[in-house]
């Protein structure tokens, strides 16, 4: 399922979640920052547990903590049975019947960086093209660097608008027959913006390119059909989703990933090792050298059954009806600076924004002593900073469990800022 707004949802008039029963879910929500109560608005950068993800990762260590494959033994086997059920759940989550096309990584990081190492050193070379955009995540965009070093290809960038949107227009002349690869992110960590994923899709491939998503964002607003985005690779990271940090997937259609030699050496991922060669395991294991994240799989598969559970249909428009109503307010402070679509249909739940001659980093520190919790700096988007002549912007980011209250606090603390700096 593509992670675009469908038309029905300006006919919503806001969120249909009952944000009080799922606040209760997560214990951490109810404590005190600075004498106030926690208002965690830094979703962005990683969401909070409900009690469902850390009693699974406690179960597992308590009742099943053994190594996984390798054993006979009962432990083992209940070892093995929930950490490849947790892979068929994270197949189901991405719209694939086929849990073999999910590998597991540390993150969206690592599986960006798996592709590069391995289809990029096999397919790429002097002369090719690689086609990111300027609203790109650093770790969609180093990777590529690097590979670019290593072969001598080069890197092109789709433009970003005024508006926060990409430039599409421009994908006539940036596509071309030495295209090999278009890396997009499917949600900007910095504007929220929502891409337009399969139209890109649809581009990218009748030039012969593949297409990767950079999913961190995306995949923790909105179940995702990789077949209806057209991807031919996605990757996404548990910890933006209610899920443990150190865990992600990449999801790679199965021709692609057979070809592709393995990415790290070790234990688990081989068949036969002789002296001087060795031959690879079937798929997902080539890719997955050494002891993996065990407890880090079963906690991603709670939250998944969590947000399954919640409604993920409803997250989206929870955040935007959040982001909505910030934006209205937010435009009514002499001296702000917002950046990213003002349609909250075209974003997550995401305002970035500035305040007259107040660093971000100054913002951020006064809304702390108020016990409000938001992100400023560059956000791993440098490029995105220079495209607007900034250094940093201070970030909100919302998800299922914020309230409009929050957003009140939020604005109360922006008060304050003006105050000072006034």
């Amino acid at each position: 399922m593509d992670l675009s707004v469908s038309s029905d949802l300006a006919s919503i008039p806001g969120s249909s979640l009952d944000v009080e029963r799922i606040r209760a879910d997560f214990p951490i929500l109810g404590q005190e920052v600075n004498g106030h109560p926690l208002v965690y608005l830094d979703n962005a950068a990683t969401t909070q547990k409900p009690q469902a993800v850390l009693d699974a990762i406690q179960d597992y260590y308590r009742t099943g903590n053994a190594n996984v494959h390798r054993g006979i033994h009962e432990l083992s086997r209940r070892a093995t049975d929930a950490f490849e059920g947790a892979r068929g759940r994270v197949a189901r989550f991405l719209g694939t019947q086929d849990p073999s096309e999910v590998v597991w990584t540390r993150g969206t990081t690592e599986g960006i960086n798996l592709v590069a190492s391995t289809w990029g050193d096999a397919h790429v070379g002097r002369g090719d093209e690689i086609l990111l955009s300027e609203m790109e995540h650093h770790s969609n965009i180093v990777p590529w660097q690097l590979l670019a070093a290593r072969t001598g290809a080069r890197l092109r960038y789709i433009p970003v608008t005024d508006e926060g949107t990409l430039a599409l227009e421009a994908l006539d002349d940036l596509l071309s027959e030495r295209t090999r690869l278009v890396a997009i992110g499917h949600v900007s960590n910095a504007l929220g913006t929502i891409h337009p994923v399969a139209e890109i899709a649809e581009r990218a491939h009748e030039a012969g390119a593949l297409l990767l998503v950079d999913g961190a964002q995306g995949a923790a607003h909105h179940p995702v059909d990789v077949g209806v985005l057209g991807a031919d690779f996605y990757a996404f990271s548990g910890h933006k989703l209610c899920g443990p940090t150190g865990i992600g997937a990449l999801w790679g259609r199965r021709e692609l990933l057979e070809a592709m030699p393995p990415y790290q050496g070790g234990g688990e991922m081989i068949s036969v090792v002789e002296r001087d060669s060795s031959s690879w395991a079937d798929l997902p294991h080539k890719f997955e050298a050494g002891t993996p994240n065990i407890a880090g799989a079963i906690g991603l598969a709670a939250a998944l059954d969590y947000l399954e559970g919640v409604g993920t249909d409803a997250v989206l428009v929870h955040e935007q009806s959040l982001v909505a109503y910030a934006l209205d307010r937010m435009e009514e402070i002499p001296g702000i600076r917002l950046f990213g679509p003002r349609d909250p249909e075209k974003r997550a739940g995401v305002v970035s924004f500035l305040m007259g001659d107040a660093h971000a980093h100054d913002i951020s520190t006064i809304l702390d002593t108020e016990g409000v919790a938001i992100r400023a700096g560059h956000h791993c988007a440098q490029l995105l900073m220079r495209r607007y002549g900034v250094a940093a912007t201070a970030r909100a980011s919302f998800y299922l469990y914020n309230t409009r209250e929050e957003v009140d606090r939020l604005l109360a603390g922006l008060e304050t800022v003006r105050k000072i700096f006034a």
